[in-house]
């Protein structure tokens, strides 16, 4: 872990870079346009509160639980997290609750068809501490990187011989120089897919949440990811409305995670279930940023599933569907998802693939999730609709990163057709309102695709997200280049500009897959340093920070396990809770918000900041604000709700 992170704050210049860095630089990182007409359109807009400019980074799968499991917050404020709970002590061992993250394996023969639910099995059987049976499984080392490697790696940890200081900084212009380290350290030292003899105790876990940093792996370590799929996070949640309690009215009693990865023999073993200590030092930013601003303990991720599908959220408050190609009018059966088991003996699904025709019950899958919904007192509508297919897992835009039309690989189902539907980012078109996606890496993902075989440059370009990118699948943008030349930057554009002052009046900021602290390719900590690296700047200019709203926030849940409510509002989700750190001058004080949000929120930030209408008839954007129960402050009253952030600030405050 840098020492940088562990202090309050401070501010850095930039030393000049050597002769061989300068040289690399101009091999194409170019930078961005001077824009200081739309940051003086920025400051005019009307806003109906002081914030002008909103900065919204995205970080990658970690849950509320999962990086504040033993948090406390400053007194007169509470928490709810594994530590408040009494599932854990402060020091992470087991607590007197420790019985409610019991997971279960379920029983043999397996149902003939796809379920979401152990009711309606053979049964289901808790898993035991070894040597019982059956063996909670071991975490495993699954996707985390051996050891230091070159670029060829594709990923983090670089080793000196290999990658020389003076490349670093190239590669990962999102962390300052006292950072770089970072990209050499944390190799796990074990075989992949492996058991991660690391974590102490890993062969012999009681049945339940384990802390994963200790003696023999500290926080600054590479660590194995999990399954996070839509159908498979349904299935982890194990929802019933007959389980249903006042505090979790959705019956999910969320404890099929390990089964559900192993069943689907991804090697994480019961990764899903770790969580990290910030009592004992880890995730030092994230509790610095909690005990001075202010962090929301029911904030979801939009969606059951992975990366894709959150970001879209993001971008659109919805779901995206295939739309007519080349005379196609529907994804191939082959790419067309089939839940049900495989057979009485395996439990894997028959195809794990990336559409869903969620408006047929007779498609595989749909009829447990959509009855599910159905049986709910709030009666969430599914919301699809009818003859759409609907991308549920990761699948890349149509559009390359220069928008070109990457015809073939669409009409196999492996890429998505260029969308008409509507983004946020229209929505800010049509009143002149200034904004940006900066993604890390894309000036070097647009040099590949217009043919670098630079070795450097396809490092950069591998890791820049194109599924992240909700304005990439749609014709509105991706599809103009106008729009895509104004709109679509580099995070090294962001930083520019940050450097200068200038901002549009909303950032959304992608790191790179290096820096987004996503299990197995990244670290936690690498996350924190680009965060920090951000605030440093954005407090350099006092004038800017006085009028921004900085949202930290990862894209979902990756998988791990949470103690929290989670509220079903359509087919798609919500999800288990993940962080949402507000950081403003009107959000000091180390606040806990308890009411109901996920991303969708943060388009009802922007549309009712800068005076916006809901995005389409259907969008999650429409969704009331929650009304929260004193009695219960995590489930809103008034449901399906979801909130828009504005009670994270106090703009009263001077």
């Amino acid at each position: 872990m840098s020492p940088r992170i562990l202090k309050r704050s401070r501010r850095h210049c930039r030393t000049a870079l050597s002769t061989v860095v300068l040289a690399l630089m101009s091999c194409g990182l170019a930078v961005a346009d001077d824009r200081s007409d739309k940051d003086d359109a920025a400051h005019r807009a009307k806003t109906a509160t002081p914030i002008k400019h909103l900065i919204v980074i995205i970080g990658e799968n970690r849950t509320f639980d999962h990086i504040f499991a033993t948090y406390q917050p400053k007194q007169g404020q509470s928490v709810a997290n594994l530590l408040s709970k009494g599932i854990i002590l402060p020091k992470g061992a087991p607590g007197p609750n420790f019985a409610r993250s019991r997971q279960f394996q379920i029983n043999q023969p397996f149902p003939a068809k796809y379920f979401i639910d152990a009711f309606v099995t053979a049964g289901k059987t808790a898993y035991q501490q070894s040597p019982g049976t059956p063996v909670f499984p071991a975490p495993n080392t699954d996707g985390a990187p051996q050891a230091p490697d070159g670029l060829a790696q594709g990923q983090a940890p670089f080793s000196q011989a290999a990658v020389p200081d003076a490349l670093l900084p190239i590669i990962e212009p999102s962390l300052e120089k006292e950072d770089l380290g970072l990209l050499r350290t944390g190799a796990t030292g074990l075989p992949g897919g492996s058991t991660d003899t690391r974590i102490a105790n890993a062969v012999n876990l009681p049945n339940g949440v384990f802390q994963i940093t200790g003696r023999t792996l500290p926080y600054d370590s590479f660590t194995g990811d999990m399954v996070h799929r839509l159908f498979h996070m349904w299935q982890q949640s194990d929802s019933d409305v007959h389980n249903a309690t006042p505090s979790n009215p959705s019956g999910c009693l969320n404890d099929l995670y390990p089964f559900v990865g192993v069943a689907r023999n991804d090697d994480s073993g019961g990764n899903s279930m770790g969580f990290y200590n910030v009592l004992n030092g880890d995730a030092p930013l994230f509790k610095r940023l909690a005990d001075q601003y202010t962090i929301n303990d029911n904030y979801h991720q939009p969606v059951m599933g992975g990366t894709a599908v959150q970001h879209v959220m993001i971008g659109t408050a919805d779901a995206i569907f295939w739309e007519t190609f080349n005379g196609v009018t529907q994804p191939p059966l082959a790419s067309v998802a089939d839940p049900d088991p495989k057979s009485a003996t395996d439990v894997s699904f028959q195809r794990d693939k990336q559409w869903t025709n969620c408006s047929d019950l007779g498609q595989p899958g749909i009829a447990p999730i959509v009855n599910y919904l159905a049986s709910l007192p709030w009666h969430p509508s599914p919301n699809c609709d009818p003859g759409h297919f609907y991308m549920i897992n990761n699948l890349s835009p149509g559009f390359l990163p220069n928008g070109a039309i990457d015809g073939p690989n669409i009409v196999t189902g492996s890429k998505v057709p260029p969308s008409g539907l509507r983004t946020i980012g229209d929505a800010l078109n049509e009143k002149n309102i200034s904004w940006a996606y900066f993604g890390g890496g894309f000036n070097a993902a647009v040099r590949v695709a217009n043919g670098s075989t630079d070795l450097v440059d396809q490092l950069i370009a591998f890791n820049y997200c194109d599924i992240c990118n909700p304005f990439s699948y749609v014709k509105s943008i991706m599809g103009n280049a106008q729009q895509r030349n104004a709109h679509i930057k580099d995070a090294i554009d962001f930083f520019k500009g940050l450097d200068q002052g200038k901002l549009p009046s909303i950032a959304f900021v992608k790191p790179d897959s290096i820096v987004d602290g996503h299990p197995a390719s990244s670290k936690l900590d690498l996350f924190e340093a680009m965060v920090e690296n951000i605030l440093d700047k954005l407090k350099a200019h006092e004038d800017l920070f006085e009028e921004t709203a900085f949202l930290v926030t990862f894209d979902e849940g990756g998988g791990y396990w949470d103690s929290g409510f989670f509220q079903p509002l359509d087919f798609f989700g919500d999800g288990p809770r993940i962080p949402m750190v507000v950081v403003s001058k009107f959000s000091r004080g180390g606040k806990v918000v308890h009411s109901y949000n996920d991303h969708a929120s943060i388009v009802k930030f922007i549309e009712r900041n800068w005076d916006l209408k809901p995005l389409t008839g259907r969008s999650r954007d429409n969704l009331p604000n929650p009304k929260m129960n004193g009695a219960d402050p995590y489930v809103p009253t008034n449901m399906p709700a979801v909130g828009d952030l504005f009670d994270m600030f106090d703009f009263d405050q001077k």
